[in-house]
């Protein structure tokens, strides 16, 4: 690491938003020197509530996460932001940075507010999304808030890098139901009725219900003869043998007006009993633990792929290799085997040795 790099992150860790700023900046632009500026900053994070804020796009996110970060200033706490925004196709940058979001929140230096581009990164979150998340975690932030991209089936990137998942809909949207339905259920630990002053509001709320009971019963109503939940042991009674079973959640359902702020208690209210839970059940562990292997792979995987990157360059580039398929001179498996041949080698001669 080069003494640049050693200043900022001694800066950073000493309270400068300058030096979170820039090494947040470094982080999204994959500048040289940020993996260990990262690195550096990662034994001094781990204390700080990470939150994510999903839904379809109208449904209030922005707002939402203004009046809870509120909320968590009124009661002393610091609070950083990142907000995804989609991506421009021609400048990779955020189309909607420039926004303004944070009303309630301007020029409270205790509030760190970054937008970040998406890179149109599958599931609308970047690949710098949780390095970041660990700058400000190591900064100090007391609850990290990340507002991602829309909502869809493909929108569990956030799973990965927040504690808690808050999943926004509007009163009678039916498309939003039927968009939960088609998988984005699964990643939610509390679900917010926002503009909850509309008709439709209570058909909503039931419908959300219902869908989050079958969820957690999803052998209601079906007698095979074999499974059958003891209710007053708390545990499953499988041919006869109890089982205990894993401590687990059920999604909370809340409703909010968030122009207004009526709601925000209660929505606060659930994220801290569902930390609770965490905390007290192990899970919080087991879901680091998951984020640590996922960013692995990741890592390992994008590292790999820059090695195969440079060894079609050292040999002509993959365009040549496209050509010679092309004509029939080899074929596609061919061409993988002896790109990765070299890799292949230096995995094998280090277990030999």
């Amino acid at each position: 690491m080069s003494q640049a790099e050693l200043d900022l992150v001694e800066d950073l860790l000493g309270g400068s938003h300058r030096a979170l700023a820039r090494a947040i900046t470094k982080i999204e632009n994959r500048s040289p020197g940020y993996r260990d500026i990262v690195s550096a900053l990662h034994e001094h994070a781990g204390s700080a509530e990470v939150i994510g804020i999903t839904g379809s796009p109208g449904a209030g996110k922005s707002t939402l996460v203004d009046k809870l970060v509120k909320r968590y200033r009124d009661r002393g706490e610091t609070v950083g932001v990142i907000a995804v925004d989609p991506s421009s196709p021609y400048t990779g940058g955020a189309v909607l940075g420039d926004r303004i979001r944070m009303a309630s929140n301007v020029g409270d230096m205790d509030v760190f507010f970054r937008s970040m581009s998406a890179r149109g990164r599958l599931g609308g979150l970047s690949t710098a999304t949780s390095d970041a998340v660990t700058a400000l975690d190591a900064f100090g932030k007391d609850r990290v808030v990340i507002e991602t991209v829309g909502a869809g089936q493909n929108e569990i990137d956030i799973v990965r890098t927040a504690d808690s998942v808050v999943v926004l809909v509007q009163p009678g949207s039916g498309d939003d139901v039927q968009m939960l339905k088609a998988g984005i259920l699964e990643i939610g630990d509390v679900f917010v009725v926002n503009k909850a002053d509309m008709d439709g509001t209570a058909r909503t709320v039931a419908e959300l219900e219902e869908m989050i009971h079958l969820r957690s019963n999803p052998r209601k109503n079906l007698d095979t003869g074999h499974h059958r939940v003891d209710e007053a042991q708390g545990a499953s009674v499988v041919n006869g043998e109890q089982e205990e079973e894993a401590a687990t959640w059920t999604p909370e359902v809340v409703e909010t007006v968030a122009t207004s702020g009526d709601g925000i208690d209660d929505l606060a209210e659930s994220l801290a009993a569902h930390r609770t839970f965490l905390e007290e059940s192990g899970r919080l562990r087991e879901k680091a633990q998951t984020r640590y292997a996922e960013e692995i792979r990741r890592l390992v995987q994008s590292d790999l792929s820059d090695l195969v990157e440079r060894e079609f360059d050292a040999r002509g580039g993959v365009d040549a290799f496209a050509a010679a398929v092309a004509d029939r001179e080899t074929d596609p498996y061919t061409v993988a085997d002896e790109v990765v041949a070299p890799v292949r080698a230096c995995l094998e001669e280090t277990d030999d040795g």
